[in-house]
């Protein structure tokens, strides 16, 4: 049956309806509380629904976790960012040979697929066949559950440690030296422990997408092993997470980092008897303090009115919805 056109609404009835549905919103008098944190918290309320533009931001954010999941990674775009770095890198995969496999059966995800590693062992002959040293260092950048976090984060983080690393610009001796770098497809944590044997390294770093979440669809994840083989277990490793400019940002995940290899080569050890002592984590947890235990911080003093610290915040927020005291 044909529509009839002046059945349809026009423009000042929809625009009606939009303004409506705003005004029907019941605020929360929590929201004041958004800018301590990215939580949804304080969305407000229509009935006793959620408002639309709060519903439409979840299913966003939703939509956005589920596709970090299946986005397939963009390999020779990575490999070019990294090799204008400096480093050489090397294609790999895994044992789960599609994605749908590799979600299915996550043991896959920790093993080299066979012509990976058929040519990490002709690159360990061929360098066993020179006479040269072990490799200080190795580094694994693996898609895991979000390729888009290693896409984003994995070259501009490389670049901040390579700086930290071997120090300033013109020193003649590097102070670590650096196996090309694995780019892994369908990988999870555990693949290190292969690349980095293979590889000849002491140590082994693996970048890898963490799962996503409804507020970081690309998060990174470091994870940090000494003398890798095959076996190695959660505990012999250390963990730098949410690495991303909205989180723990580059340079301070590449201070952490260094810290840690630092003493993992010196105790020739990683995992829980490492822990991270280094100035750069002080600094982080002092700029959060707790405000639940009234504690105030260089960005939330007392006295600031640009930024009220949080119990002040609280109190007003009392004061002017009636909740009671404490």
């Amino acid at each position: 049956m044909p529509i009839d056109p002046k059945a349809l609404p026009c423009d000042t009835t929809i625009a009606r309806a939009v303004t409506a549905a705003e005004t029907s919103v019941v605020a929360n008098p929590w929201s004041v509380l958004k800018r301590f944190t990215p939580a949804r918290i304080g969305l407000g309320r229509t009935g006793v629904s959620l408002p639309t533009a709060a519903q439409l931001d979840f299913q966003l954010a939703h939509a956005q976790a589920r596709d970090a999941v299946h986005r397939p990674l963009e390999v020779q775009t990575l490999c070019a960012d990294i090799e204008a770095l400096g480093l050489a890198t090397v294609p790999l995969h895994s044992a789960a040979a599609t994605r749908a496999n590799y979600l299915q059966r996550p043991d896959l995800g920790r093993q080299l697929g066979a012509a990976s590693r058929q040519r990490l062992e002709a690159l360990r002959s061929q360098r066993r066949g020179q006479g040269l040293a072990l490799h200080d260092l190795a580094f694994a950048v693996v898609d895991g559950l979000s390729a888009l976090a290693v896409q984003r984060h994995a070259a501009p983080l490389l670049s901040e440690v390579l700086a930290l690393l071997n120090g300033p610009e013109g020193s003649r001796t590097p102070r670590w030296t650096i196996a090309p770098v694995a780019v892994v497809e369908q990988g999870r944590v555990a693949i290190g422990d292969d690349i980095g044997e293979l590889l000849d390294s002491q140590l082994v770093v693996v970048l890898i997408g963490e799962r996503p979440g409804l507020s970081s669809p690309d998060s990174l994840g470091l994870y940090l092993t000494w003398a890798p083989r095959p076996g190695r277990n959660d505990a012999e490793r250390n963990c730098i997470s949410n690495v991303r400019p909205e989180g723990l940002g580059y340079h301070a995940a590449a201070q952490r980092l260094v810290y840690l290899l630092e003493q993992a080569r010196s105790r020739q050890l990683t995992g829980v008897a490492l822990k991270d002592e280094s100035g750069a984590a002080g600094e982080v947890i002092e700029t959060r303090p707790n405000f639940l235990l009234g504690e105030h911080g260089p960005a939330c003093i007392p006295g600031n009115p640009s930024r009220p610290s949080m119990p002040a915040a609280l109190r007003t927020l009392n004061q002017r919805e009636g909740f009671p005291k404490g």
